[in-house]
């Protein structure tokens, strides 16, 4: 009875190391695909053509405002951080954070907001419990702050829809008015509320407190006005600065609804459908690409390399992790 749990953790360590490497493998070539399969997709010439009549200050400002975007959101698992009390330092935090989100964008939130977060986290030596917290907070700092965004500027800016959609121009400000609702509803519960503790997954969660609730908000919406920028500059401000972020904004919940990796063809197509109007249709396209390169493609390439020397970094240190765990046990007996 003795010997099956040995032979069992012999087989176990014969296996994991070469399944460890095949996932790793097939991750990156994962990454390799999507980034091939992205640039085949646009069409280079129309985009080159584009960008040559761009003036530099164009794209140095949406390059800017790319990075600012970054920064802020690799900044929300701080807010965790603070919440959660754990000691990792904040540069480290950041670079998780950057990571996860920009696999984010380009792969679905299973991989990066979920996964890698908790792959990341966990070679750090945070807790299951501890990361589902931060992870929470910081999701919630996204949408809670896309809540009310979306709501003042459904609420007070709707764009003008197509006769041909579900939900008309009048039908878009309500559903406005109802998302600016819920956002203040979240700061008020985090105000007044007495039961402050829930369970999810099985992880027990507080509600912040409302100085944190209140960061959340502005940061996040912070973040989506700076998105909504990025494609208002590569769209040489000729269309209005709320319009343009109120079309981003119906596109980012079309594109989670279609589930389609970094939302391939549905932000254009938002775009297209609302804005076709305003201005010729390849004009739309070459803008929208420029941002795809800006703000999706760079930083994926950037984020792959940094999730390499992590890992990198993580199975140097695991032999020493090891001996450090075997020494202790061995005080212990």
């Amino acid at each position: 009875m003795t010997h099956a749990p040995a032979r069992h953790r012999i087989t176990t360590k014969v296996w994991w190391p070469w399944l460890k490497r095949f996932a790793t493998a097939a991750f990156f070539t994962l990454v390799a695909w999507l980034l091939v399969t992205q640039a085949r997709a646009i069409e280079w010439n129309e985009v080159l053509a584009t960008l040559a009549n761009y003036p530099g200050h164009t794209l140095l400002v949406a390059a800017a405002l790319a990075l600012l975007s970054l920064t802020l959101y690799s900044s929300f698992d701080l807010l965790g951080r603070h919440y959660t009390g754990h000691t990792l330092r904040a540069r480290t935090v950041m670079r998780v954070t950057f990571i996860s989100y920009v696999f984010n964008l380009n792969m679905g939130s299973l991989v990066g907001g979920v996964a890698l977060r908790y792959r990341l986290y966990t070679r750090l030596g945070l807790n299951a419990g501890v990361i589902t917290r931060v992870m929470t907070l910081s999701m919630l700092a996204n949408w809670i702050g896309y809540l009310l965004l979306a709501g003042v500027i459904f609420g007070f800016h709707a764009p003008a829809l197509p006769p041909g959609w579900v939900i008309g121009s009048g039908g878009l400000q309500v559903l406005g008015f109802v998302l600016l609702a819920l956002a203040l509803l979240y700061l008020l519960l985090c105000a007044v509320l007495r039961r402050r503790s829930f369970v999810l997954w099985g992880h027990e969660l507080n509600l912040p407190s409302l100085r944190l609730a209140a960061l959340q908000l502005g940061m996040g919406a912070a973040n989506w006005l700076l998105m909504g920028g990025i494609v208002f500059v590569l769209l040489q401000q000729r269309i209005a600065f709320p319009t343009v972020v109120s079309v981003l904004l119906v596109a980012a919940v079309a594109s989670v609804i279609a589930h389609v990796p970094a939302g391939l063809g549905v932000l254009e197509a938002v775009f297209i459908a609302l804005l076709s109007h305003q201005l010729p249709t390849h004009e739309l396209l070459a803008a929208l690409l420029a941002y795809r390169l800006i703000y999706y493609l760079a930083p994926l390439t950037l984020a792959a390399v940094l999730y390499l020397v992590a890992e990198t970094r993580a199975k140097k240190s695991a032999p020493a992790r090891r001996q450090g765990s075997a020494a202790a046990d061995k005080e212990l007996e």
